[in-house]
Order: C-alpha cells, then structure tokens, then sequence
C-alpha cells in the first residue's frame, strides 16, 4: 500500500494562523454539508460535515481539528438547522473523536496512508457509535452510519487521503 510523507503541522492556540486554518475548515464543513443535502438522503449517506474535521486535524494538529470539530456541527445546527439539536450531541461526539484521533495519528506516523486513513474513521465512528448507544439507548439508531454511511466514510478515507498526499 502506497504511504505518502506529507508536510504535517502543529499549530497552537496562540498562532493565528490556527484560527484562520479552523475557519477555512468549518467553512468546507458548513458548505459541504449544504451540497450533500440537496441530495435525498445525501447528509446520512455521505456524512459529509466530518470530511474538513479530518483533513483539519491530520494536517494542521488536533487543536486545529478539535475547532473545526465543535464549530462546523454548532454552526451548522444554527444556521440551517441541521444536524438537529436532538443528534447533535452525539455528532459532537464523533467529530471530537475524528479530530483527537487524526491529530494524533498524523503526529504519531508523520504519513497518510490508506489503511492509516481507514483505522482513524473506524476508531471515531465505532468509538461514536459506542457514545451515541450510551446517550440514546437505541443501538439501531446509533449504528446509523455503518447503515447508511459507508459510502461517505469511504469519501473521507479516499478523499482525505488524495487530499492530504497532494498537499503542500
């Protein structure tokens, strides 16, 4: 399997440019979003609010990926409406898992990878899986993604990792 080294960053709380990084993210996540919607079912089918969390954190740390994290699902709850307030604590959930993991698998291999992609996404969405369970009670309900959403983790393993290899 191809393994790419890609310039990988750490920003901090104190660096601007972390907070210029997370609003270009959040805005990747709040249209992003808005494009899938306009497909029937496109929201539960190709998860697209997750897609920037992932490509934010692998590439510029945690810190950036756990902004964009809070802000896009918030932002997008406020302004559209969606996700609901009802789901949108466990999508929180997972997108702060998404952004905790990535970072710390960029920082850990220094690489993107495929299969290195593929175990981050199945960590946040078994572990947020998990969460959800635990806040709804209903495991059918929580295991929506794996239900319905496979095509849109395979976009952020392939999509994250074309992105990511190309970058700068």
């Amino acid at each position: 399997m191809e393994t790419k080294n890609v310039k990988l960053y750490a920003l901090d709380y104190s660096d601007a440019k972390t907070y210029l990084a997370a609003s270009l993210f959040v805005l990747g996540n709040i249209a992003l979003p808005q494009l899938f919607h306009l497909v029937p079912q496109g929201g539960v089918t190709w998860l697209p609010i997750y897609f920037f969390t992932l490509i934010g954190a692998y590439k510029f740390g945690w810190k950036v990926g756990l902004l964009t994290a809070v802000l896009s699902p918030v932002l997008n709850s406020w302004l559209f409406g969606m996700p609901l307030p009802a789901v949108l604590p466990a999508i929180l959930l997972k997108s702060v898992l998404l952004a905790i993991a990535a970072g710390w698998t960029a920082h850990r291999y220094q690489r993107v990878s495929l299969p290195i992609l593929l175990a981050v996404v199945l960590f946040y969405q078994i572990a947020g899986t998990l969460g959800e369970w635990t806040m709804v009670g209903n495991f059918f309900s929580a295991a929506q993604d794996f239900r319905i959403g496979v095509p849109g983790m395979l976009l952020q393993v392939i999509g994250g990792y074309l992105l990511l290899k190309h970058s700068k």
